[in-house]
Formats: C-alpha cells, sequence, structure tokens
C-alpha cells in the first residue's frame, strides 16, 4: 500500500516564533503522518471482514480525517514559513484577487487575523473557490470541521495551543498571529494560489 511521506521543511530562524516552538510541532505534524499511514492499514484490516467488524470500522474511518487534514493542513502552514520571509508583491495575482475580494489588502488582513482569534482550537483558513472563482476566509474547528468542499487551501494559520505554547500563554496569542504574518513567504502562497486557478 502506498504511504504517506513526511516532508521536510527549510524553516529559518523567525521572528516572534522560536527554534524549539517550530520543532516541537514539527514532531506533531510528523505523527499525524505516522497515524494517517497507520489508520489506513487499519481500515485495509478491518475491510477483511466488514460486516464483522463495522463499528471499528466506521470509528477508524472518522478518525482518518482527523489524521489526514491535520498533516495536510500543516503542510501547507510550515511551507508558508519555509525558505524566509518574502513580500507580496503589489502586482501579484493573489494580492489583486485579495483586493478585489475584501477592498484592500489591509481589509483582508484585519479580517483574517480576527477569524485567527476566535476563542477554542482550530485554524484561520484562506481558501480559493474553484467553482466561484473567489477568494473565502473561513474557521476550521479542530482540523477537519468546516473544511470547505472543492475549495483549495492558499493559506493555513494553525491557532491550536501547539503552535504558540512554548512562546506565548494563551492569553498572548494575539502576538502570535502578528509574529506569524511577519514571517511569511509570500512567494510560496502565491504559487498555492497560481496552481488553484490553473
Amino acid at each position: 500500500m502506498k504511504k504517506f511521506e513526511e516532508i521536510k521543511f527549510n524553516i529559518e530562524t523567525l521572528k516572534g516564533i522560536s527554534a524549539k516552538n517550530i520543532e516541537e510541532h514539527l514532531k506533531l505534524y510528523a505523527g499525524y503522518v505516522k497515524h494517517a499511514n497507520l489508520i489506513l492499514e487499519k481500515i485495509n484490516e478491518l475491510a477483511q471482514d466488514a460486516e464483522k467488524n463495522a463499528y471499528a470500522l466506521g470509528e477508524v474511518q472518522r478518525r482518518f480525517g482527523f489524521e489526514y487534514n491535520g498533516m495536510r493542513n500543516h503542510e501547507v502552514y510550515f511551507a508558508s514559513l519555509s525558505g524566509g520571509a518574502t513580500p507580496l508583491p503589489d502586482k501579484s495575482e493573489l494580492k489583486k484577487a485579495i483586493t478585489e475580494e475584501w477592498g484592500s489588502h489591509e481589509a483582508w488582513l484585519n479580517r483574517f487575523k480576527s477569524i485567527a482569534l476566535t476563542r477554542g482550537i482550530g485554524w484561520a483558513m484562506l481558501y480559493y473557490d474553484r467553482k466561484e472563482k473567489r477568494l473565502l476566509l473561513t474557521w476550521v474547528d479542530e482540523q477537519h470541521l468546516g473544511q470547505l468542499q472543492d475549495c483549495t487551501l492558499i493559506l493555513a494559520l494553525d491557532m491550536w495551543e501547539h503552535a504558540f505554547v512554548y512562546d506565548y500563554p494563551t492569553s498572548e496569542k494575539k502576538k502570535y498571529v502578528e509574529a506569524f504574518f511577519e514571517n511569511l513567504n509570500w512567494e510560496t502562497i502565491e504559487d498555492n494560489f497560481l496552481k488553484a486557478i490553473k
């Protein structure tokens, strides 16, 4: 059976996000990859007698969505912090699309940050809706409840406490959100967008 493989990211020294936090966070990502693979193996095993194992099969199948989305969300997150911070050029296609949808980059950024400060654990997400050909912002509970159907993930901000706990107490997570945006590699994020609109 084909296995998911852990991606190695090139994350340099970040402003406001410690190497320790990134190191521990990457271990968690590796766990999602491992468990996504283990669950697929278990599904195949249980499916040999699907009728007998119906309950167990249903429960492990539900768990797969959690582990798989945890893996993929983290890949988008870490890729956006890899290779060093770069600005989003004024003439970029993504910036044009952001301005078209929200009026200005600043208005979009304020909206994104406010979503990131939603109470609870989850993700602030920027998606491209391929059907409507527009950008959408949303909050995703945990990592699998609220993902938008038929949309491509462009930018993901992890708001689980593990993403900032070594650097900031929960009461100061706003500082982590600010640090995240200071460290983004917008070339990577623009590339996500350009691939989505093809």
